[in-house]
């Protein structure tokens, strides 16, 4: 069977905001459409149908349903497009880009954008279960005295809130907390972590500088650019700040190399090359493959470590090696994270005996990591990651004029996901 290759085509994502701050009170639905809006605008899609939108958050509330169809009623497509909700962490974006690049490949749809969004400053705060449990007794109760009785049995210990947290239910643990183990595990330093946070945030200055995001970011809300990025940031103003998940002299994991909370929406456009040429639009590079994996986190791995199982395996089935990529994009949800899985490719006896390789995986070229910036830099809201690493690869290889890029993302519930983008 021929596949289809898959282009793509353009990108566009909102400027990602610290949460708590522009965004604050704004839904997931505004802020997915303002980018959909603008992908739509720019390829002259308004009234007109696409094979699938795709997109997920993972913070939402229980209206959010059916987020991804009320994003497509509010994008100007028209609305006999279908839409498709799907989650699975950071990695929500870029899993979606891969279930309409499959479609695209197999001749099932012609087109398809893929998306993501999340915003901490709108989120679904949840009643304890012995109050929803009165609640529904109440609700189903079928006279007044059967209601009266249920509500007497709410108790002010019922009406404590509580507010969504970034924490494995399996193990109690942070994200962060998780991260700091993996450090500790693999003698990530703090001078390390800091150090490549420094880099990411001086990358990401230069992109914006020389015009890199200009066509990709769309400003809503009165903001015209991440909120995050700190160009003037330097190594020894990052020494300075104070551990943030292990409080002990031992801590390395800080406010400055993790990852702030942030809102933000992303979104690229996928299609065939029949379409692209009917529709007299250029690919800016291709999407190969991709390929997702976890990892038992609750016994002998890092939460954060499925990325360099994913990638392992990918390269293994498609016969590639870290010397035929040009660029790669490692989400940096923690700088630590990112150092770990770098540390864990170099490592003979982890690629040998984890990763059932014959030799280890390999170094890769710092300088052609995260040329652009990363999530240290530029913010992760979630769910948009994905697609805003997709849509910027896409970018640095289009102006490279060829060339192959990698995609590893870490997931919350020990997975990975990964991709291959190419021109």
């Amino acid at each position: 069977m021929n596949l289809n290759k898959v282009c793509i085509v353009s990108s566009k994502r909102i400027p990602f905001a610290r949460s708590g701050s522009s965004y604050l009170g704004k839904s997931n639905l505004d802020l997915v459409a303002q980018c959909l809006k603008a992908l739509v605008r720019d390829l002259s899609l308004e009234g007109k149908g696409v094979g699938e939108v795709a997109l997920g958050a993972v913070n939402k509330h229980s209206y959010d349903f059916g987020l991804a169809r009320e994003a497509v009623i509010e994008s100007g497509l028209n609305l006999s497009t279908p839409a498709t909700d799907l989650q699975k962490a950071c990695g929500t974006s870029l899993e979606t880009t891969i279930m309409l690049a499959n479609k695209i490949a197999l001749g099932q749809i012609d087109c398809g954008i893929a998306a993501g969004v999340d915003t901490n400053s709108d989120i679904p705060v949840e009643l304890k279960k012995s109050l929803t449990d009165r609640l529904s007794k109440i609700n189903y109760s079928k006279t007044m005295g059967e209601k009266i009785q249920a509500l007497a049995g709410i108790r002010p210990s019922d009406l404590k809130l509580r507010f969504p947290a970034v924490k494995e239910p399996r193990t109690g643990l942070s994200m962060g907390q998780s991260c700091e183990l993996m450090a500790k595990t693999w003698n990530i330093s703090r001078e390390e972590q800091d150090l490549l946070s420094y880099e990411s945030h001086l990358k990401a200055a230069n992109a914006y500088e020389k015009g890199f995001y200009h066509d990709m970011i769309v400003p809503a809300f009165g903001l015209e650019k991440d909120n995050i990025l700190r160009p003037d940031t330097t190594v020894e103003k990052l020494a300075k700040l104070r551990s943030a998940f292990d409080k002990s002299d031992k801590g390395t994991l800080t406010a400055g190399n993790s990852t702030s909370l942030t809102d933000g929406a992303s979104c690229v456009f996928l299609c065939s090359e029949n379409y692209a040429k009917e529709n007299g639009l250029t690919p800016l590079a291709y999407f190969r493959t991709g390929h997702s994996s976890a990892v038992n986190f609750m016994g002998d791995e890092g939460l954060l470590m499925a990325p360099a199982y994913a990638v392992a395996q990918m390269l293994k089935r498609e016969g590639l090696t870290f010397e035929d990529f040009d660029f790669f994009e490692i989400h940096e949800a923690f700088a630590a994270q990112v150092l770990c899985t770098l540390k864990a490719w170099e490592d003979e006896k982890f690629c040998k005996e984890k990763l059932g390789l014959e030799t280890k995986l390999g170094s890769i070229n710092r300088d052609k990591m995260n040329t652009k910036g990363g999530s240290l830099a530029l913010g992760h809201p979630f769910a948009a990651t994905g697609s805003r690493i997709v849509g910027s690869l896409a970018k640095i290889l289009n102006e490279k004029g060829s060339g192959r890029g990698l995609i590893s993302i870490c997931t919350a519930g020990g997975m990975g996901v990964c991709a291959i983008v190419e021109k």
